[in-house]
């Protein structure tokens, strides 16, 4: 996101906590700072991208937070995938100090990105957007304004809890189809075209049939998001039965060791565990002898029924 716009002659001064993921912005003209403070004392407009809302409260209001360095009526334009509570609260931490504030998370996998063609999900002002929208527009090729504070974040929330969930159903269907002798390969083409199937599942093809899952967006930055979808029900009322479902789905995952993979590695996930059950039922079957046809059903014995159960 930064790069494009370099590529479209904005000078950047730019910090990253982990410095090396800076270097190629430095190498293309960028000033490194030394710090987030040191960034928001030198801008106009400062973007943040980050990977949870406890990581942007960090930065923004930890020691050294860059909001008491930016200067009055300049815009803080937050592109995380947070939660709108967190949102809302970081809006009004900005407005305290005179900082203007829009949340604006993207969707868009880093293919997209690489190419500007994010969306983003705008909540704040709208003559706020309208400043900025430029600016957004070297990063993406679609602009949503939700309304105030908060709706940008609450939509991000829906579009990844759809595809959260989405890709989750889509694996285990798979691989039910597996289990009842289909291939993967006749999964895709069946359905291919079809209402049944949704266009980002489609996408991940390659990933899935090749157990390909360099990551374009990560299975703990979906699970990270189920959680703040679940977070957010708790707080508005609303129940998620399925989401929960899914949520702890990829945290099982991630303890299997999927966390740093593409969120399709759902599918393997699952696939490598139902394999090893049906290894496992098919170690443990046993034929039982026949009885004689001389036995007596008289003489059988009944089982014993145990006096007391713990």
């Amino acid at each position: 996101m930064a790069a494009n716009l370099q590529k479209h002659g904005y000078g950047l001064i730019v910090f990253n906590r982990t410095r090396a993921k800076a270097r190629p912005l430095r190498e293309q003209g960028a000033t490194v700072a030394e710090s987030a403070a040191q960034v928001a004392s030198q801008v106009d407009v400062l973007f943040t991208m980050l990977s949870q809302p406890e990581a942007v409260e960090q930065a923004a209001l930890g020691a050294d937070g860059f909001l008491n360095y930016l200067r009055p009526n300049s815009i803080w334009i937050d592109c995380s995938t947070v939660n709108p509570s967190f949102s809302k609260r970081m809006a009004a931490e900005a407005t305290r100090r005179k900082v203007r504030f829009l949340d604006a998370p993207v969707s868009g996998s880093a293919p997209l990105a690489a190419d500007g063609k994010l969306t983003f999900w705008i909540g704040g002002e709208g003559a706020d957007l309208e400043e900025v929208r430029s600016l957004l527009l070297y990063m993406g090729n679609r602009i949503t304004h939700l309304g105030p504070h908060g709706s940008g974040s609450a939509m991000k929330l829906v579009v990844n809890l759809l595809l959260g969930t989405g890709m989750a159903a889509f694996a285990e269907a798979t691989v039910l189809a597996e289990g009842m002798g289909l291939p993967v390969r006749v999964v895709f083409d069946s359905l291919a075209g079809m209402p049944q199937i949704a266009p980002f599942v489609l996408s991940k093809r390659n990933k899935i049939e090749n157990a390909d899952y360099r990551p374009e967006f990560q299975l703990s930055s979906m699970q990270k998001d189920l959680h703040l979808a679940s977070v957010t029900a708790y707080e508005t009322g609303v129940a998620l039965p399925l989401t929960d479902s899914a949520k702890e789905l990829y945290r099982l995952a991630m303890r299997n060791g999927h966390a740093g993979e593409d969120f399709s590695a759902i599918y393997g996930y699952l696939a490598s565990n139902s394999n090893s059950a049906t290894s496992q039922r098919s170690s443990n079957i046993t034929m039982s002898p026949k009885p004689s046809p001389l036995q007596d059903e008289n003489n059988s014995q009944e089982p014993k029924v145990p006096q007391q159960a713990a």
